[in-house]
């Protein structure tokens, strides 16, 4: 293949007719194929459909510490259930504190609590003149999405295949005491399946803040999704190193098993220093009387108090590995050698991460749409929707059947062109 680069104007103009005949034959079938979110496949699903029988009346409802897990109580979560996320997170049981289904929820919540009351003692962020967040990009956009929602200014970090640009972070977070928080993905991160590199751990470690109330909000939420079995990254545990850098009140952890079991039916939790925790126990203790045990003794059981995880996950990997290479074979022959793009190969997570020309991005997205393809919006993995270049594009391999993504990705093959071809047009 030659690259469009280094086409003619008439090459460039017999391309695009030529794919054109290619994308009306899309169009004519009138599909509808949805590839927005990282959701897990129905054969995924059913992987933890044991789920539903580890709690059974000949079982027993009551957890080890005797608490009936039908009743009210138990606010911070069973035993079983912290060491299952403490397997997860690498960290103390005791230090775990258990939530329902959504982590995210827990950290919307934390959030709020800062707003309305204030961290540590710290004055609430509702009092303060203007809150500012780091956002590695591109990134997670529900992250994003909260943050908007209480109106705090969001601040663009650039990735590398280390993590974010951490003499950037130090500038903001060593300097300015309206820095109060910072989002993290830090193993296989969302969108690029970036894992961080100690030297970055450590750092934002070792930060030393101008405002004692700034948290990192380290989302580890693909802490066990590989995709190899022999090739699993280990990122340097946080939880050590602030511990070693003497600021041990730095982060805020979180995980769930949301996409080990049922995606909405799994539990979720965090871990932090004594004092950070002591911050969010007492926001539990006015917001419930406690969350839903049953399912926390559920996953307890069906994933043997995390011993299973590595198993389970392993059936995980079997049935996307093969979803995330088909992507990657496609995107080799088709883009690669056309110079339309570039892409990360992730080792773990849930996503590919495509880099298209800048300026095509959103292009892309609506050529897929009108040819039956939803793709997630152009824009969604940076604050407020907007991708400086108009460039990245997530794409979601895990949900369709291994033919409805193949329909899916000659398409999205198709549209990439089409749009790159055109943006080649317009400057020859």
């Amino acid at each position: 293949m030659k690259p469009y680069s280094q086409m003619t104007a008439e090459e460039l103009k017999q391309e695009e007719e030529a794919l054109m005949i290619s994308y009306r034959a899309c169009q004519a079938k009138e599909l509808t194929l949805n590839m927005a979110r990282g959701k897990p496949s129905g054969a995924q699903l059913d992987l933890a459909d044991e789920l539903l029988y580890a709690v059974t009346p000949r079982s027993g409802y009551h957890s080890e510490s005797g608490q009936d897990c039908r009743n009210y109580g138990a606010a911070y979560g069973i035993p079983e259930a912290q060491r299952t996320l403490a397997k997860i997170m690498d960290c103390d049981p005791k230090h775990v504190i258990v939530y329902g289904n959504s982590s995210l929820n827990l950290m919307f919540c934390i959030i709020n609590h800062a707003f309305t009351h204030g961290i540590n003692g710290n004055t609430p962020w509702s009092k303060l003149k203007q809150v500012k967040f780091l956002c590695p990009v591109p990134g997670y956009d529900r992250h994003f999405k909260v943050t908007e929602h209480f109106g705090i200014k969001m601040i663009n970090i650039p990735m590398d295949e280390n993590g974010p640009d951490m003499d950037m972070v130090e500038e903001y977070v060593n300097n300015d005491p309206s820095v109060k928080g910072m989002w993290c993905v830090p193993k296989f991160s969302n969108p690029e399946g970036i894992c961080y590199s100690d030297e970055v751990i450590r750092r934002m470690a070792a930060l030393n803040r101008a405002a004692d109330d700034f948290r990192i909000y380290y989302d580890n939420a693909y802490a066990v999704h590989y995709l190899y079995d022999d090739d699993r990254p280990k990122i340097l545990n946080l939880v050590d190193a602030a511990n070693e850098a003497g600021h041990p009140d730095i982060y805020f952890e979180f995980c769930s098993t949301s996409k080990i079991t049922y995606a909405g039916a799994g539990i979720s939790g965090m871990t932090a220093s004594e004092n950070n925790l002591t911050e969010v126990r007492a926001m539990i203790d006015v917001s419930t009387i406690g969350y839903d045990k049953v399912n926390m003794l559920r996953n307890a059981r069906y994933l043997k108090e995390g011993d299973a995880i590595p198993d389970v996950m392993k059936k995980h990997a079997e049935i996307i590995r093969p979803k995330f290479e088909l992507v990657l074979e496609l995107l080799d022959k088709e883009i690669a050698p056309l110079e339309l793009g570039s892409w990360i190969r992730p080792k773990g997570g849930y996503f590919v991460s495509f880099h298209a020309l800048n300026g095509c991005a959103k292009e892309i997205v609506r050529l897929a749409k009108e040819a039956g393809v939803v793709l997630t919006p152009a824009g969604a993995p940076f604050p407020y929707g907007k991708d400086p270049d108009d460039s990245v594009i997530r794409i979601a391999p895990t949900l369709p059947p291994m033919n409805e993504l193949q329909t899916a990705m000659d398409i999205f093959v198709i549209c990439v062109k089409l749009a790159s071809v055109r943006k080649f047009m317009e400057n020859a």
